[in-house]
């Protein structure tokens, strides 16, 4: 595999970001061949310092930054900031996710840096967006979880209950990243025609509202609810199994898979929307059949007739799955306490391989060398990692 042959060979990034959104952005351009240049203050990137720790390293960190080299940089001091100047102009791609007006106050913010770099591509992921009333919020993700209204969407499908869920999924970070890198990626396209570079505006809020199908169109319009989502688990012998009912052939599969072919003709389900309505009992009527079987059985006759259903697996389970091998799911990356498993991008290319890491660097370790390469003589590098 040579660096030549990855499909963003040749473009050069400078990474502010820190935590996830911005940092799992381009974690995935450095996958794809991008030069990536993260800037971390002297502490270092927060995430460095979270679980999973082994020997000091943690593998979140390791996770959300293989591949990219680590410099450091004090951007309290001018010298620092000119520093990063310097390295502006012969980059095509920044990255940040400070809260709206950071960059501004440093004299980072897009309008400067399009001054030196007219071609830049400056991406900034902010909880709100960069204008609005509500632009200089602070935000982490289960935050906008909360203020898009995704946590209590998500509440109304599960009857009975009051109490928003705990959160440690961060859909909106992960979200807000892939987003991202989609709206850089058009931006270096639209370069290619207009020779000119342009900021990108990501709004962690909009991303998670954007998510919200049903809900942003139910919220504009009187809509009856059926008294239990059609999505949920069906109880079986010894477990739950989600099944998917999305197209009239899929139920007229499930109920074959069962042996009750009546049910096609039973008026509370013969049509779609008398289906919905009555959805609690054709669930009653199905789980009558699930529940004799184990779960595995359960799986095994929906299976045979095409119904999309799976077991409730754990992530240690669903890691074993042989798909994730024959896909290459997994890829090995190294940090300082050695090796272990990391995702791979869910993407593949037919003509273009990808590359995870496999390094991940260490605090500050590129920084003499990227900013010697950026023109700065030894005695201002020296000062800068004073």
């Amino acid at each position: 595999m040579t660096e030549q042959t990855r499909p963003l060979h040749g473009l050069r990034v400078l990474d502010f970001s820190t935590t996830i959104a911005g940092p799992h952005c381009s974690r995935l351009l450095a996958d794809m061949g991008a030069s990536v240049i993260k800037i971390e203050s002297p502490e270092g990137d927060l995430m460095r310092s979270r679980p999973v720790q082994r020997d000091g390293f943690g593998t979140m960190f390791g996770q959300l930054n293989a591949g990219k080299q680590s410099i450091v940089l004090d951007l309290k001091k001018p010298e620092a900031i000119a520093a990063v100047k310097k390295l502006v102009a012969k980059v095509d791609i920044v990255v940040e996710n400070y809260r709206p007006g950071v960059m501004k106050r440093l004299g980072l913010d897009y309008p400067e840096l399009a001054k030196i770099n007219p071609k830049l591509v400056y991406c900034a992921i902010s909880g709100y967006g960069q204008s609005g009333p509500g632009a200089g919020r602070p935000a982490y993700a289960p935050v906008i979880h909360a203020s898009t209204g995704y946590d209590m969407a998500h509440l109304f499908y599960q009857q009975g209950r009051t109490r928003p869920d705990n959160c440690g999924i961060f859909v909106a970070d992960y979200a807000s990243g892939a987003y991202a890198l989609g709206g850089i990626l058009a931006a270096v396209h639209q370069r290619h025609v207009t020779g000119k570079g342009q900021m990108v505006d990501v709004s962690m809020f909009e991303t998670l509202v954007g998510m919200l199908l049903g809900e942003v169109n139910r919220a504009q319009f009187d809509f009856e609810m059926p008294s239990r989502p059609m999505y949920g688990p069906v109880e079986a012998k010894d477990g739950y199994v989600m099944l998917a009912t999305a197209s009239e052939k899929t139920f007229q599969d499930m109920c074959a898979a069962a042996g009750h072919r009546e049910w096609l003709t039973d008026p509370r389900f013969e049509k779609y929307q008398d289906r919905r309505m009555n959805w609690d009992k054709f669930v009653d009527e199905f789980e009558a059949w699930s529940k004799t079987l184990t779960v595995k059985e359960c799986v095994a006759a929906l299976q045979k007739f095409g119904v999309p259903c799976s077991p409730y697996m754990t992530v240690t389970e669903a890691l074993k799955d042989p798909q994730v091998e024959h896909r290459g799911s997994l890829c090995t990356i190294e940090d300082g306490a050695g090796s272990y498993k990391s995702p791979a991008p869910p993407f593949r290319f037919s003509g273009s391989p990808l590359q995870s890491g496999p390094k991940v660097a260490s605090l500050g370790q590129h920084t003499k060398d990227v900013l010697a390469e950026a023109g700065l003589s030894p005695s201002e590098i020296q000062a800068l990692v004073k």
